[in-house]
């Protein structure tokens, strides 16, 4: 294997080992999740407007339509554990408009929802692939085809879903050009952010996110959709597209079963 792929595994997994694919669970009284997503700044989207608002489902409504192994074929899902928590007081960004953007890029939760569960998601690397060629790079990268995607529900009372998937637009739109993130003590540049696109819920929106950390390039993809009151957020890597800010696919499999069980 050459060293630049060592390199630039090692740093993947620590970036991962620190904030990447962490949720947060902290108080809800949290000074900081008090001004995000659940602000009166952030308008909600036009459908359903004189509809009564979704009822915010509970910790075990949540847990029902949570992903489950089996539910993706050719992935693994667990639930995240302790060591995966991060919460969004130790998510800053040097813009505060940007501020539920990265927390929810780090996995943390936008506002202060009435309950919320989150998995963690990895595809399964296809059998024999490093085999498929005798160049020692490339087999890396075939061998680590591996996406991880955090997978977050946060339901909300009142409008708070529709709020927060509007603020992350309004935060997409304003940090486009960048910023500055810290979480958990290790700080990242956001260089570009780039609308794609992706179906799913009531309304959904998908950006890719060109990253830099300790002079290394890395590429990561976020994902929200709403459904009534909850909001499902999808923070994703790719372990072989970890090289020089090489792109993958959105993990639209993992998407497409947590829409069909929030439905």
């Amino acid at each position: 294997m050459r060293p630049t792929a060592i390199r630039r595994t090692a740093v993947a997994a620590t970036v991962m080992s620190l904030a990447l694919f962490t949720a947060a669970c902290g108080s809800d009284s949290d000074d900081k999740d008090s001004g995000k997503a659940s602000g009166s700044s952030a308008q909600p989207s036009e459908k359903g407007a004189d509809q009564a608002p979704a009822k915010a489902l509970s910790a075990a409504e949540l847990e029902k339509v949570s992903l489950a192994q089996g539910d993706v074929k050719g992935h693994k899902i667990s639930k995240a554990g302790p060591a995966d928590v991060i919460e969004a007081k130790d998510v800053t960004a040097d813009k505060a408009a940007c501020d539920v953007f990265g927390d929810l890029l780090m996995g943390a939760k936008a506002g202060s929802p009435a309950a919320s569960t989150q998995r963690k998601v990895a595809s399964e690397p296809k059998k024999g692939a490093d085999k498929d060629t005798a160049d020692a790079e490339e087999a890396f990268k075939a061998a680590f085809d591996i996406t991880t995607t955090m997978t977050t529900l946060a339901s909300y009372d009142g409008k708070g879903a529709e709020e927060t998937l509007a603020s992350l637009r309004t935060a997409a739109t304003e940090c486009a050009s960048g910023f500055t993130l810290t979480a958990a003590g290790s700080k990242q540049k956001i260089v570009k952010i780039t609308e794609e696109q992706v179906k799913g819920g009531e309304e959904a929106a998908a950006w890719k996110v060109a990253v830099e950390a300790d002079g290394e390039k890395m590429t990561l993809k976020l994902i929200a959709l709403r459904q009534g009151a909850t909001v499902a957020s999808f923070s994703a890597m790719n372990l072989a597209a970890m090289d020089d800010g090489g792109d993958f696919d959105l993990p639209t499999a993992v998407i497409d079963a947590q829409a069909k069980k929030l439905a």
